[in-house]
């Protein structure tokens, strides 16, 4: 399995057999350490040859694969998950940006976003959550790498570790860290991002969960808020 972690304030570098690791120093500058993994090709789903295009997957990136694009219908479920319990629709302004639903943990509340963010989250013990949906010119590898930076940039202290988490045909990453501004007091945060490519464009979608370190049940809050999640193209 591919694992990345990183840290800050800090240099630490993990290398293991199969493992891509990286290391950042104190000045916040950071350097991609790989291993040797094993590539494997994705299988794109069938499609038209005059609509098809398709992006070259990215090996180092885990979670990246073969986007197939193919014109689809306005309003088509392109993945419906399986969502027992509550769930919580996330939509913004943009006309073209995908229709995003998600799990919610017993005893959470949705309240509408605003710009970028389709749904604010609120669970117990100060746990707090958001599903962003926004536009991006970057390639699958590219969105995700920018977007695991502004997360380590966030806080002077701050680790992260990345999984595949591609569902769907579409590159996908879960994200799982800490955050602190001393040693002393931190947060706990776990992402789920997606890159998903509509009629019109790229959009990155990300579900972001937070906490701070040690609340009871987060764990399981952010495992049902950052479960894959059902998809509508407009």
């Amino acid at each position: 399995m591919t694992r990345l972690v990183c840290a800050a304030a800090a240099v630490l570098v993990l290398a293991v057999p199969g493992v891509a690791a990286c290391a950042r120093n104190s000045a916040g500058t950071a350097v991609r350490v790989e291993a040797s993994t094993p590539t494997t090709s994705a299988t794109p789903t069938s499609a038209s040859p005059t609509t098809k295009v398709t992006d070259e997957p990215e090996s180092s990136q885990p979670g990246v694969v073969e986007t197939t694009k193919v014109s689809v219908p306005p309003n088509a479920v392109v993945c419906r998950q399986e969502q027992p319990g509550q769930t919580a629709v996330a939509t913004v302004a943009d006309p073209a940006a995908p229709q995003i639903t998600v799990r919610v943990p017993p005893g959470w509340s949705v309240t509408p976003g605003s710009g970028d963010v389709g749904a604010l989250l609120s669970g117990p013990d100060d746990m707090v959550g958001k599903v962003t949906i926004a536009a991006t010119p970057l390639d699958p590898a590219a969105a995700f790498t920018r977007y695991g930076d502004d997360l380590m940039a966030r806080y002077p202290i701050s680790t992260l570790s990345l999984l595949p988490g591609d569902f769907c045909g579409f590159s996908g990453q879960k994200l799982i860290g800490t955050w602190a501004q001393d040693p002393d007091e931190s947060l706990e945060y776990h992402d789920r991002i997606a890159h998903i490519w509509t009629n019109s464009g790229n959009y990155l979608v990300a579900v972001h969960v937070e906490a701070p370190s040690g609340v009871a049940g987060f764990d399981e809050a952010a495992s049902v808020l950052t479960d894959k999640f059902s998809i509508v193209i407009p």
